[in-house]
Order: structure tokens, then C-alpha cells, then sequence
């Protein structure tokens, strides 16, 4: 079938290109990515520009026609790329590739169309348009990608075996496209994919963790998760979550499968944020289920101190999977073992004392939690979710007003070490850890208000039990 795109192709660039080609005789594609979106209607700033021929020439040449002042050109891999307007145009000359079995680095030289199109990971991404005068605007599609396309399928153009074998990346490359596109992976690609499962070895890290954190912010990403797990390529990498699956049972108790729940919480914050930090909290609030699993027999199964637990995994997580040590790392370790307490006041008395404590804690990251712990409220009793959520919605309104009145998110103590030692005329010693603690836990305890002049009051009461004696007495408030 005669498909022509000819009137999708008025950009300028797409125009220089053509008329170029046309002078130099050369033969020139836009193909991959931007041809697939194209064909499902999304819209896309990146450009595969496919050359017969020496691709950095083209680039620097339509890039003089253009007035681009800067071309960055690939020499190890025979590309350049360019910026034009709001465009990402990269050029790269037709190749063929080979493998060897423990890299998926290929060697290559310079080859046809249809070698370029063999190349390529899936039949949706094989596509070209044509932009040569004979045949301006038509389609190449050698592996019926765009029947694919139309049948939300993931299929690679050759047999997957050796497709996954050469790149082992494809797979998760695969498994992103099904979840974003909300497409099906066919069947023998699957079962490529277990069988070649262990092959992921031979990719970086960072490679892995970028497909993974891509997967993660999607619109549903526990299919991410879940093709993951039945390929058994999650094992691969992150046998902390493979733990969590599973149901056990117990003289007639059992506990929640927690893979399932955390996919669950997953997609429930996904509604709500694009942040893939927050994500990942809701990926690691139960990490420590599983080595904090105990049975007891009068209440069941126990998960005791899995927040605390949990908080000491993420860094040795973040440091393996190759994720940032820094204050990202930190947020995630924060909300894991946060992620109990505010669930925990739904469930008892809301005192001000105990809001106050967790309005400390969280700090600024205070609505951040409340939005995991919103999302970990799953189950299937209807009735019970809703009582949660409408006690959830008394916890948040009191953080609020606790907020307002005491105004003790991330506060410091109103008396400092300084005036302590001033004031007692002591240098540093323990003394004033012990005092500002003190201080500190009056204000949170509600005993004193988070006001200078009866934090005095409390430093100097404290003072006189600890036998400090007054030397300089401290100013009074402005």
C-alpha cells in the first residue's frame, strides 16, 4: 500500500534537506522515533535524519544553509547534531552492525536503507519517509510497523533472540514503550526476553537506571514493574523488590502481597506528581518488609521498624542502582521513614504535640509525605478506605492549624548555644546540648510556646538545675 506524508513535512528544515539532497545527490530519510510519533499523532522535537552516506557532511552543509551556528559532530560513531529553533536534528550515515558476545558496543561500516532499518530495536521504530525528490513523503515500512502501530504491539523487525542478544538494553527499552504507549509486547519477544534475562549484565548501571527512572514516570508505571517481574529482569538488578512478592500463611493468617501493594501506592501518587523522587519513596516505603517479617500469634504477621530499616536500605539502593547520594537520596530516606507517622495519627488521638513533632521532622517536605501516605492507603474494603481518608483529611487540616499557631516547621530553638554560654559564661560542653533539647522538646511538647522570652524563662530554669550559674543576664526580647 502507496502511503505518502508528504504534507506533514513542511518544516524548513525538512525542505533544506530535501532540496540539498536533491543537488548533491544524495539519498536522504527522517526516520525512527519522529515517524512514529508522527504516525500516532504526538508531537516531537527530536529528528533522526538517516543519510546514504557520510552523515556529518549533510549536517554541517544543511546546517550552513540554516545559519546554525554550532554542530556537534560524533566522530567514534559518525554522527553530528544540530539545534534549529525548536528542533533536535541529528544526522548519522546508513550502517550495518555486528556483535561480539560480551559487549553491546557493535562494530560497523557504512550500509543500505533496508541494512539501517535491520538494525533498528522495534518494527515502530524501523519506519522512514522518504524526503528524495523520486518519492518525497512516502513511507518505507519493510516490517509492517505501521500494522504495529495500529495494533499497539511491540515487535522487533528481526527474531527477538538475536535483537535482545546484541543490544540487551532493547529489553528495557521494550518494556518502556509498552508502558508509555500502552502497547502489548508480543509473545515470543517475551520469551526472549526471560531467556536473555541474565544478559543484562553486560550494560552499565546508569544505562539500567535511566530506562528505569523513564519507566517510572509514566502515566501507570507499575506495567513497568510488572513486565519487569515476569521477565524476571527486575531480579537482575533489584532483588529488594522481587522480595516483596509473595503471600504467606499462617494458622489461617496471611499478609498482603507486598510487590502488589507498593505498585498499587506507585500509581496512586503517579496521579498526583511527576516528581520522580516522590516516586521512588513510594517505590521504597516497604522496602524492609521482608527481613522485619515476623509472625506472632495473637496479631498476625508483624512488619515492626520497617520504616526505620527501610531508611538505612535506601542508601545502599541509591548507591548500587548508580541514583544520586545527595540531597535527592536523602528527601527518598526521609519520607521512608516518615511514612508511618502521619498514618499512625489517623489511626489514634491527633494531639498537638504529636503533630508538632512530625511538622519538625518532615520540615518543608511535609505535604510530600501527606502525599505518600494518602497513597498507601489501599484496599479493597471501600468503606475502610474512605473512613482512612476522611480521618486523613482531619490530620491535614490540623497540620495546618498546629502550623500557623506554633510555627515549628523546620524551627530552631529561639535561645542559641551563644547566648547559653554568654549567659552562663561556660564554653562548649554538654551542658548546652542538654539545654536546647530541652528547649526544644518544650516547644514541640506544647509545655512553652516557640517564643524568645519564655525560652529564656526555660534556659535559665533549666540552667539553675544543671548548677549553672548566671553571669551575664540575657536581653530582653525586641
Amino acid at each position: 500500500m502507496d502511503f505518502s506524508y508528504a504534507t506533514q513535512l513542511k518544516h524548513p528544515v525538512f525542505k533544506v534537506l530535501a532540496q540539498h539532497a536533491a543537488k548533491e545527490g544524495v539519498e536522504v530519510y527522517v526516520i525512527g522515533g519522529w515517524v512514529r510519533d508522527l504516525l500516532l499523532e504526538i508531537p516531537s522535537k527530536d529528528i533522526d535524519i538517516l543519510v546514504i552516506g557520510d552523515g556529518p557532511a549533510l549536517a554541517n552543509a544543511v546546517a550552513q544553509i540554516l545559519k546554525v551556528k554550532k554542530v556537534s559532530v560524533f566522530k567514534n560513531y559518525g554522527t553530528a547534531h544540530f539545534r534549529y529553533k525548536d528542533l533536535d536534528v541529528e544526522f548519522v550515515g546508513a550502517r550495518k552492525e555486528s556483535y561480539q558476545a560480551d559487549s553491546r558496543k557493535p562494530f560497523t561500516e557504512s550500509g543500505t536503507l533496508q541494512d539501517d532499518q535491520n538494525r533498528r530495536d522495534f518494527t515502530i521504530n524501523s519506519m522512514a519517509i522518504s524526503l528524495n525528490q523520486a518519492d518525497f513523503g512516502q513511507l518505507i515500512d519493510p516490517f509492517n510497523g505501521l500494522a504495529d502501530l495500529e495494533k499497539g504491539v511491540i515487535r522487533t523487525p528481526l527474531d527477538p533472540i538475536v535483537t535482545y542478544n546484541d543490544d540487551p538494553l532493547r529489553m528495557l527499552r521494550a518494556i518502556r514503550f509498552a508502558t508509555r504507549l500502552e502497547f502489548k509486547i508480543e509473545r515470543s519477544s517475551l520469551e526472549a526476553m526471560t531467556q536473555l534475562a541474565p544478559r543484562l549484565s553486560i550494560i552499565s548501571q546508569e544505562r539500567i537506571t535511566d530506562e528505569l527512572n523513564k519507566m517510572i514516570l509514566t502515566k501507570t508505571p507499575s506495567r513497568a514493574f510488572k513486565l519487569l517481574q515476569v521477565t524476571t529482569l527486575l531480579e537482575q538488578f533489584f532483588p529488594e523488590m522481587i522480595a516483596l512478592q509473595g503471600i504467606e500463611t499462617k494458622d489461617g493468617k496471611a499478609h498482603k502481597d507486598n510487590f502488589l501493594h507498593t505498585l498499587e501506592v506507585l500509581d496512586n501518587i503517579s496521579q498526583h506528581t511527576t516528581d520522580l523522587w516522590l516516586r521512588w519513596a513510594a517505590i521504597l516505603h516497604d522496602i524492609a518488609k521482608p527481613p522485619t517479617k515476623r509472625f506472632d500469634k495473637v496479631v498476625g504477621w508483624t512488619f515492626h521498624g520497617h520504616e526505620e530499616l527501610g531508611a538505612k536500605m535506601v542508601p545502599r539502593i541509591f548507591k548500587r542502582l548508580r541514583l544520586p547520594l545527595d540531597h535527592q537520596m536523602k528527601y527518598v530516606q526521609k519520607l521512608v521513614r516518615l511514612h508511618l507517622r502521619p498514618i499512625a495519627l489517623v489511626k489514634g488521638s491527633v494531639t498537638d504535640a504529636a503533630i508538632r513533632r512530625l511538622l519538625h521532622e518532615a520540615g518543608d517536605d511535609i505535604d510530600d509525605l501527606m502525599t505518600l501516605c494518602n497513597a498507601d492507603i489501599t484496599s479493597k474494603n471501600e468503606f475502610k478506605v474512605k473512613r482512612y481518608k476522611q480521618n486523613f483529611e482531619l490530620v491535614a487540616e490540623k497540620l495546618k492549624v498546629v502550623e500557623e499557631k506554633d510555627r515549628v516547621r523546620n524551627f530552631q530553638p529561639p535561645v542559641s548555644g551563644q547566648l547559653i554560654m554568654d549567659t552562663f559564661q561556660i564554653g562548649p560542653c554538654s551542658e548546652i546540648g542538654i539545654i536546647k533539647t530541652h528547649i526544644k522538646d518544650a516547644i514541640l511538647e506544647g509545655d512553652i510556646s516557640n517564643d524568645y522570652t519564655e525560652a529564656v524563662a526555660e534556659m535559665l530554669k533549666i540552667g539553675a538545675s544543671l548548677g549553672l550559674i548566671v553571669h551575664q543576664p540575657p536581653a530582653p526580647a525586641e
